[in-house]
């Protein structure tokens, strides 16, 4: 025998086999019907897309491999020159600068004004 609680009499009580593998009136299977589509664009699967891939550019995968594997002494997330180099010194400013206002805050927070 198979028992399921009852959330009317909160106890345990006899069922079915049906009603155990289904609580609150779940059925097993799959849908009559596909979903709408989520994306704005068709999509191609895989095996739909055939022999020849499409590529939005070219690859630059080996290039950077050889670029980064030079060993030249500099850090690798300085690697690509000028572009690296500013992104790094903004980061670093405005890592500072949010530590330094956060010790101001508390600075202010510890020492409030006397009225």
């Amino acid at each position: 025998m198979y028992y399921k609680f009852s959330g009317f009499s909160q106890k345990l009580t006899g069922s079915g086999l049906a009603s155990v593998y289904s609580p609150q009136g779940l059925r097993p299977g799959v849908p009559a019907e596909a979903p709408a589509m989520v994306f704005s664009t068709p999509t191609k699967l895989v095996s739909e897309a055939g022999p020849a891939l499409e590529y939005l550019g070219a690859n630059r995968v080996p290039d950077l491999q050889r670029l980064f594997q030079i060993s030249d002494g500099t850090p690798v997330h300085l690697k690509r020159g000028v572009p690296d180099r500013l992104l790094y010194r903004t980061t670093m400013a405005l890592t500072m600068g949010g530590a330094l206002y956060c010790l101001v805050a508390l600075y202010i927070a510890a020492n409030p004004s006397k009225k």
